[in-house]
C-alpha cells in the first residue's frame, strides 16, 4: 500500500512527471558535470527505479537529447535587447556565447552527444527573425546565420578547450617560440606571447562579422 508521502511499498516515489526528471537531470549536469548523468545516479537522486526514467524519457541518449532541448528552450526565452535589428542580432549572438559558457557542462554534454544543434536552436531562430527584419532573407539569411554562428561557435570551442572558469575567462595565452618565427617583427613576436583578452577579441570579431552581413541602413530603420 502506498504511504502518505507519495512513496510506494518499495520506498520509491510514485507519480513523478517527465518534467521533474529533466529538471533534476539538468541540475545534476550543471552541478557535477556531464559524467554525473547516469540513469542509476538520476534514479537515486529522484528516489525512483531506473525503469521509471526509461518509461518517461527513454534510454540515456534520449535523456541527453531531452535535457539539452529543455535547456535550449529555457535560454531561448531570454529577452533580446537592442534598438535596431543589427543590435538585436548582436545581442542574440552574445546570448549564445554567454549562456554556452555560463552553462558549460550542458554545452559539453550537447557536444559529446551530437546534440549541439538543439542547444541554441531557439536563439538561432530568433536571430533568423531579426535578420529578416533587416531585409536579409533567403540564401542571404542562411549565409549570414552560418557566418555568425561559426564565429560564435569557434570562440566557444576556444574557451572550453582551455577549460577556463568564468573568473579566468578574461585571459588566455598564446605562446610563440623563436623557432620558425624569426621572420616576424619583434613587436609581433612579443605580442603573441602575451595573454589575449578573449571576450574583447570575440566582441570585435562578432561586430565585424555582423557588420559585414547586416545592412546598416535597413537596420537603422527597422524599428522606426
Amino acid at each position: 500500500m502506498a504511504s502518505g508521502n507519495g512513496a510506494n511499498g518499495t520506498g520509491r516515489r510514485a507519480g513523478i512527471e517527465a518534467d521533474e526528471i529533466l529538471d533534476r537531470a539538468l541540475a545534476l549536469v550543471e552541478a557535477e558535470g556531464a559524467e554525473a548523468l547516469t540513469m542509476r545516479r538520476l534514479a537515486t537522486e529522484l528516489g525512483v527505479a531506473t525503469t521509471t526514467i526509461y518509461w518517461h524519457i527513454g534510454n540515456r541518449d534520449e535523456l541527453v537529447t531531452a535535457v539539452v532541448r529543455r535547456h535550449g528552450e529555457r535560454v531561448g526565452r531570454t529577452p533580446v535587447a537592442g534598438d535596431t535589428a543589427r543590435e538585436r542580432v548582436l545581442d542574440v549572438a552574445r546570448l549564445i556565447w554567454r549562456t554556452s559558457l555560463e552553462h558549460r557542462e550542458v554545452t559539453r554534454l550537447a557536444a559529446e552527444h551530437g546534440a549541439s544543434t538543439l542547444h541554441a536552436r531557439r536563439l538561432e531562430l530568433t536571430m533568423a527573425r531579426e535578420l529578416e527584419a533587416t531585409g536579409v532573407i533567403g540564401a542571404a539569411a542562411r549565409d549570414a546565420m552560418r557566418a555568425i554562428t561559426a564565429c560564435v561557435g569557434g570562440f566557444i570551442v576556444a574557451a572550453l578547450r582551455a577549460d577556463l572558469t568564468p573568473e579566468a575567462l578574461q585571459r588566455t595565452t598564446v605562446l610563440v617560440d623563436d623557432d620558425g618565427a624569426s621572420d616576424l617583427d619583434p613587436a609581433t613576436r612579443e605580442a603573441l606571447t602575451e595573454p589575449a583578452e578573449l571576450p574583447a577579441v570575440f566582441e570585435a570579431t562578432l561586430r565585424a562579422v555582423v557588420d559585414s552581413v547586416v545592412p546598416a541602413d535597413l537596420s537603422a530603420n527597422a524599428y522606426l
